[in-house]
């Protein structure tokens, strides 16, 4: 059957390479997919499905097999970036200012190929497909929360989740995967320190809240090296600094954002009461006050050992054994994290770049692009696994 299905989902090659430009000359930012959502259940109404809405945007339907059997869970993200394409392609972004830089039109796409491959084998196999079409994976809180809060896991309730994502690292024809802890939690930090601003030339009549922000951001990383397990993979960036002053002013305030992330929910919680001790601590012992604000984001992705065994032995059949590849831990954040958190998973990653090196820019950039040959690969491949796991 491997070979048929390999075949099949060849043959769908251009139509995959429509659904997808569609997708991606329409993209649409988190948690308002209105026209993609209708785009998908127009196209699974078409495969003779009953989709519906869970969670606003997202897109549920059901493909059920013969009676018994698990149900198996599929699941892609929907929406885009705001960033502006400039890539001049001719399925290059209309909408301004918003883009597909992290390749969920190709999640989608590949989960519409996929259901079309399943949907024709319905009477092979026993159990139920379920097709999760999400929103809002790049905003907090995330739609994948949303979504299992919705009821998404219930009703049939899924014996296991799969999830896919694209890899211009890899090239096309191969995946990688990892088992147990593989993407880390994130959580964003919002600093607000405050002093006395005055002029540059007395600073005895002032309190530099730029001097305490200086001391706080080097201060800040020894709760990483010095308060975290070595063995622990942890991460601390401050990305923006907002000292709004000038050559001779200093400033009432610094406004700071920054990151946290980690592979250990645990760890995680003792470093939000170490970042926080610190920050007013530090800010205080000298005489002004930070405000910290810790706006907890999606946890820790771990892959069920024994579904993502099941899923590499199956990959391998369907690719060969070369051509799936163990990957490395990434302190990168996904809120299929919640799936993971909810039922056993596999989440794993789709090579798109070619083999002659094109198409190598990473995801988030405004040239991120794919080799659309790895469509038909992603969606044969996850009809495959899901059959696999089904019989």
């Amino acid at each position: 059957m491997v070979n048929q299905l390999r075949t099949r989902a060849a043959a769908l090659a251009p139509e995959l390479s429509a659904l997808r430009r569609h997708l991606h000359a329409n993209p649409e930012l988190s948690f308002k997919e209105t026209q993609t959502a209708a785009f998908v259940t127009k196209k699974l109404e078409a495969m003779g499905l009953r989709p519906y809405a869970v969670a606003g945007t997202g897109v549920v339907a059901l493909i059920e097999g013969q009676p018994g059997g698990p149900v198996v869970a599929l699941r892609a993200d929907m929406d885009a970036l705001p960033i502006t394409e400039l890539s001049d392609v001719p399925y290059k972004s209309q909408n301004p200012g918003v883009m597909h830089a992290c390749g969920h039109d190709v999640h989608t796409t590949c989960l519409l190929g996929a259901a079309q491959l399943l949907t024709e084998v319905k009477d092979q196999f026993k159990g139920t497909v379920k097709l999760i079409f999400q929103p809002g994976e790049e905003l907090l809180p995330g739609g994948a929360s949303l979504m299992i809060k919705d009821g998404v896991l219930e009703n049939p309730a899924p014996t296991e989740v799969i999830g896919q994502h694209v890899f211009p690292r890899l090239p096309v024809g191969q995946i990688g995967l990892r088992p147990g802890r593989y993407m880390a939690s994130t959580d964003e930090l919002y600093l607000r320190i405050k002093g006395k601003g005055g002029h540059g030339a007395m600073p005895e009549l002032n309190l530099d809240p730029v001097l305490v922000a200086a001391h706080l951001i080097v201060a800040a990383q020894q709760i990483v090296s010095r308060r975290a397990n070595p063995k622990m993979p942890s991460v601390l960036s401050f990305g923006k600094v907002i000292a709004n002053g000038a050559t001779n002013v200093i400033p009432d305030e610094v406004y700071i954002e920054g990151t946290f992330r980690t592979l250990d929910e645990t760890w995680r919680d003792e470093a939000h009461q170490h970042l926080r001790q610190l920050c007013e601590g530090l800010a205080a012992s000298m005489g002004a006050v930070c405000e910290l604000e810790i706006r907890r984001g999606y946890p820790c992705l771990d892959n069920n050992p024994a579904v993502t065994a099941r899923v590499r032995a199956a990959a391998e059949a369907y690719l060969g054994a070369e051509n799936v590849i163990e990957l490395d831990q990434w302190l990168a954040a996904e809120d299929f994290a919640y799936f993971s958190q909810a039922a056993p998973a596999c989440f794993y990653r789709l090579g798109t770049r070619a083999v002659d090196g094109r198409f190598a820019a990473s995801v988030h950039t405004p040239i991120f692009d794919i080799d659309e040959q790895a469509l038909s690969v992603g969606a044969g491949l996850m009809a495959w696994l899901t059959l696999q796991e089904l019989n």
